[in-house]
């Protein structure tokens, strides 16, 4: 089966550095900067999306991303750890001859050096990721590439907000929420959650149940 993951609170809880990143960038900008837990939100849409809903105004929310980048590629991109029981959940699926691919909206350049840095690459069959310009940053566009990249026909989808939920239903493939990440219980079933995972160790048994 092909399982396509996550990467921000799926694989890796990466809170610090992409809400410092956003205050940087707010801050430079001379707009209010929240508090971290104000941010908790940004952490799963496209970064464009976040601050254009933030600014209302196409300029200042691509000047907003180009400030978030000079700190995030530099220092944001490590303010970052591995969750609990990824690598051998990965294992453990690559053992049943699952194939694994990382599916994220974060630019795959930044994807590449963060599974790189954190030993998860050799884990995977591949990386999916959007183009810095915004190009596959919706959930539903990277899924459907990169199921025509694979040849995957049916599969999984796992992550922790709506987005993943979404874009898995979209592209035919099983969504299953990781409730170990930022979105809630609630999000997750009313985004059409088809599984939910209470942690990334139960997810080898979750994927088990669900091959023909």
């Amino acid at each position: 089966m092909d399982v396509f993951l996550d990467l921000d609170g799926t694989l890796t809880d990466n809170r610090l550095g992409i809400v410092r990143s956003v205050r940087h960038a707010l801050s430079e900008m001379g707009a209010e900067t929240p508090p971290e837990e104000a941010l908790l939100s940004w952490i799963g849409p496209p970064l464009q999306t976040s601050f254009l809903e933030h600014f209302r105004d196409q300029v200042r929310a691509g000047h907003a991303v180009t400030l978030y980048r000079a700190r995030y590629r530099e220092i944001g991109l490590f303010e970052n750890a591995v969750y609990p029981g990824v690598p051998r959940m990965m294992d453990t699926l690559r053992a049943a001859g699952h194939r694994l691919w990382l599916a994220t909206s974060k630019p795959h350049v930044f994807a590449r050096r963060i599974v790189a840095h954190f030993d998860l690459e050799p884990r995977l069959d591949g990386v999916f990721g959007a183009e810095l310009d915004g190009t596959r940053g919706d959930k539903t566009d990277l899924l459907t590439h990169a199921k025509g990249q694979t040849g995957a026909e049916t599969g999984v989808m796992v992550g922790d907000r709506r987005y993943d939920m979404v874009g898995a239903h979209n592209t035919g493939l099983t969504a299953i929420g990781a409730l170990w990440g930022y979105g809630s219980r609630g999000e997750l079933r009313d985004a059409g959650a088809d599984c939910l995972a209470a942690s990334a160790s139960d997810l080898p048994d979750i994927i088990k149940e669900l091959v023909p």
